[in-house]
């Protein structure tokens, strides 16, 4: 069975958007170019409100015949719809011209011409219903690829820390099993519980209190692996919304990074500093680690934080950012997030 492509129109943002081309398409009418004289702003006014009430009128049917169209054969439906929009336009033009004829301010074509204007109401209304049918059909496609993207990209992250961190956290708990049997039972559970969080399917969102938390289980592990050589400094402001919804594995990348790329890479070490804290209207959120400066060419940090830069700008839009660079012996990440 074929997917539904019938638009939703219940939905305030679509019912604006429709509003918006049709009150575009009042005033391409009203700047064109004819030998009548042009619309005074009353005439403007009137052939405005009449085409928005007609639009939301439309807006309305189409909303409630939703279930009924998903449920036709899609050349069925589609016949249907332009039928529905035909009718309800020349009766709406029909009914409005009688009742300007009525009251004789004569906004509309004389009495007998009646026809020649339902007709012309209708034959507009087809053609921005299907000018409308066709964004809202192009735009959902697109949306639905790059959701289906963004989840690519997340399935992506979570098969790599598979491999890489599974290895790494078993030789730690080997290496734990005799010497410390608590230490390693504690591993394991921390293990289990980042496992489980990360690649968990019942859901794709997050939330910050969760990517927190995620990030926390992860450094448990790699502490016990990297020792004196890994030191934390976590600065989380108490107002933080740690409700927040965010993409699946934002931060815990990010700290993988700095780790595998940054502190891993120095004899000594260094020390991983993670700030969450909130800055007027945004959260800002900044990964900072000591990492020996770039090599030509090299791009380690490249793949997880495109994948992380491209879900946040799904999610949030252009108001969230995201900065990255090497400055003065240290490598810092920004993210800045919109905050309800």
């Amino acid at each position: 069975m074929a997917a539904p492509w019938f638009p939703d129109f219940c939905r305030m943002p679509r019912i604006a958007a429709v509003l918006g081309m049709t009150e575009l398409v009042v005033v391409v009418i009203a700047l064109a170019p004819t030998r009548a004289e042009r619309w005074s702003g009353q005439e403007f006014a009137s052939a405005s409100v009449f085409a928005l009430w007609l639009a939301l009128t439309l807006a309305v049917v189409f909303c409630k015949a939703k279930p009924l169209v998903d449920r036709l054969p899609t050349a069925l439906a589609l016949a249907f719809v332009m039928g529905l929009t035909l009718v309800i336009a020349a009766f709406g033009a029909w009914c409005v011209q009688q009742i300007d004829l009525g009251l004789g301010f004569g906004f509309t074509l004389p009495a007998h011409e009646q026809g020649r204007f339902a007709a012309s109401v209708a034959a507009l209304a087809m053609l921005i219903a299907a000018l409308a049918l066709r964004y809202f059909y192009v735009r959902e496609q697109w949306q639905a690829q790059v959701q289906a993207q963004a989840k690519a990209q997340v399935d992506a992250l979570q098969a790599r820390i598979r491999p890489h961190f599974l290895f790494n956290s078993m030789n730690t708990i080997a290496s734990l099993v005799r010497s410390a049997p608590e230490t390693a039972e504690r591993v394991v559970e921390d293990l289990s519980e980042l496992f489980r969080a990360a690649l968990g399917t019942e859901r794709d969102g997050s939330t910050l209190a969760e990517e927190l938390h995620l990030a926390e289980r992860y450094l448990a592990i790699e502490a016990l692996r990297f020792g004196d050589r890994l030191r934390q400094r976590w600065d989380i402001g108490a107002d933080i919304p740690r409700n927040l919804p965010l993409p699946r594995l934002v931060l815990q990348p990010l700290v993988e990074n700095a780790i595998v790329h940054g502190i891993a890479r120095l004899p000594e070490g260094g020390e991983l500093a993670i700030g969450v804290a909130v800055a007027g209207k945004q959260l800002q959120v900044d990964v900072v680690n000591p990492a020996l400066p770039p090599r030509e060419g090299e791009g380690g940090n490249g793949h997880a934080q495109d994948s992380i830069a491209q879900r946040l700008a799904y999610q949030f839009g252009s108001a969230a950012t995201m900065t990255s660079g090497y400055r003065d012996g240290y490598y810092r990440c920004e993210l800045r997030l919109p905050l309800p």
